[in-house]
């Protein structure tokens, strides 16, 4: 079972995201300060930790590298900060991810196991991902659809990889945008969507069966 920290000072949210995680199958670590965080962190190994900045004692910015500085775990931070420059901030100072409050738990729960299975090395390359109809090859880098290969460019082959090779799972575009163009995510929506747009015009010319869909105001998904 995969162990995550909560750090968090706000005694509700950090409930809510225990017992959220906890339900998802994670074995959960609260704490509700920064020196308590470090504290945890000395006592025994996890898998992703959950940062807020604003806490007492020790606050996030500075505990950051400290946390990386002790073991390369992942660090999502969750803040009530929503500005630019915090976000650039803390990603370029280590962290792999940013959630901004208020949250979606669905969201949230989403993307620490994007970041556990990255950290892992779950998201291995298959020899071939199929669903439905379609069938993609990463060593040949082909999508087959109906018997008739698309052609897809390397951005578009990668997020229909990603999709494939979790069939149930939604991802946001952050998740979308960091594993395609294996860089940081800063709002980049129109890039994201003109992609799947075309993504399902070149699948809609060989088969009238959807392959991805909206989950509107978290991303996307393999259409069921």
């Amino acid at each position: 079972m995969k162990k995550i920290l909560i750090i968090e000072d706000d005694n509700d949210i950090n409930n809510l995201l225990y017992d959220a995680l906890t339900k998802a199958g994670y074995d959960c670590t609260q704490a509700f300060s920064g020196t308590e965080g470090l504290l945890c962190l000395e006592k025994g190994s996890f898998s992703l930790v959950l940062l807020d900045l604003m806490l007492p004692g020790k606050n996030g910015e500075s505990l950051l590298p400290a946390i990386k500085q002790k073991e390369n775990v992942p660090v999502i931070v969750v803040s009530a900060k929503d500005s630019l420059e915090s976000k650039v901030s803390l990603l370029t100072s280590g962290a792999e991810d940013y959630i901004t409050k208020p949250f979606e738990i669905e969201e949230l729960i989403a993307r620490v196991g994007v970041q556990i299975r990255r950290s892992s090395g779950a998201e291995h390359k298959a020899d071939e991902l199929k669903y439905k109809d379609l069938t993609l090859c990463p060593t040949s880098f082909s999508v087959i659809v109906n018997g008739q290969e698309i052609l897809l460019t390397k951005q578009e082959f990668k997020i229909m990889e990603l999709l494939l090779s979790h069939p149930h799972q939604v991802f946001s575009k952050q998740d979308i945008y960091s594993y395609a163009w294996e860089d940081i995510y800063i709002g980049e929506d129109k890039t994201i969507n003109v992609h799947i747009s075309n993504i399902r015009k070149k699948l809609k010319a060989a088969t009238d069966t959807e392959y991805i869909e909206t989950v509107w105001g978290i991303g996307f998904r393999l259409a069921k």
